[in-house]
């Protein structure tokens, strides 16, 4: 399902195509991921407490921020979208009772100084990753365990995709004492492909494969698809999900680059958690989740 939105900079207006989906993997019984989409929020949030209770934690969290957005509308603000991580936070310990958890990793449009940018935003190891005039990286930074020992120089990065301890996150919200989020802000540009997952994605298929999977794919639900597929190949061993939007300059369409496709035509925007029957192709159905801060395999 691609969706299409448009959202005006003063003097620039913009439109944003995207698609979405969500796979239990081979191996869980619940998904306890969940997402959300709306014209200028795109978010992934990945549970963990146990059974089912990630998957509140994760839909809480959702749902939270869907709310707050839809309250503004096209106005967010810088302020605004991380007093909503607060309220996200608080709103999972009280139904969890800091039992459950989750990561929470996504982009959203806000205005500042008269202009609109990128907020990414980042807690756990759920990541953000942007394609922009030919430059692939990723744009958040994970509050895990191996990632500390990858900044300390302990553990290079191939080295750090296969450590044992890989799933053991050191931020998260609803959980834990550390569920402070990270956040970047990023200038809009016309060709602009950025793409927020679970690790569910990036534990079965490396940077690499990532990358060149967003270059070649036409629409975002075609890169949606494709990179859920690698998952699974590669043995889909937790909950799979990934948003993938794209930025037209709607002024700038005689200059725009290959990494910015044509739109489609939308259907009615998500701004919950949707649930799709089916397994495959950005369809959302249930999988699990182990106890705890420690996302692994399962039993």
């Amino acid at each position: 399902m691609t969706l299409d939105a448009s959202v005006d900079v003063p003097q620039r207006p913009f439109r944003l195509n995207y698609g979405f989906g969500s796979h239990r993997g081979l191996r869980r019984q619940l998904n306890e991921d969940s997402l959300v989409v709306t014209g200028n929020l795109f978010a992934v949030a990945d549970g963990m407490g146990g059974h089912e209770a990630g998957e509140v934690a994760s839909r809480i969290c959702v749902e939270t921020l869907a709310a707050g957005v839809k309250e503004v509308r096209n106005d967010l603000t810088a302020d605004e979208l991380q007093q909503l991580m607060v309220t996200a936070d608080q709103a999972i310990r009280r139904v969890g009772g800091s039992r459950a958890g989750t990561t929470l990793a996504g982009v959203a449009i806000v205005r500042e100084l008269q202009g609109l940018y990128w907020m990414v935003f980042n807690v756990g190891d759920s990541r953000t990753y942007r394609l922009s005039e030919g430059e692939f990286e990723q744009v958040s930074v994970d509050h895990s365990e191996v990632q500390e020992m990858v900044d300390g120089g302990y553990l290079t990065d191939e080295e750090a995709r296969h450590h044992p301890r890989r799933h053991v996150i050191t931020r998260a919200l609803g959980t834990g004492e550390a569920s402070e989020s990270d956040f970047w802000m990023l200038s809009v540009h016309d060709g602009d492909r950025l793409m927020v997952c679970s690790d569910g994605l990036t534990s079965e298929v490396p940077d690499e494969e990532i990358r060149r999977e967003l270059a070649e794919n036409h629409s975002p639900q075609d890169a949606v698809d494709s990179l859920i597929r690698r998952a699974l190949d590669g043995g889909g061993r937790d909950n799979i999900t990934v948003i993938v939007v794209d930025v037209e300059d709607t002024e700038a369409e005689s200059d725009r680059g290959s990494t910015s496709p044509r739109p489609g035509e939308g259907d009615e925007q998500q701004t919950t958690r949707p649930r799709f029957d089916g397994g495959s192709g950005g369809r959302m159905i249930n999988g699990e989740r182990v106890f705890g801060m420690d996302e692994g395999e399962g039993q």
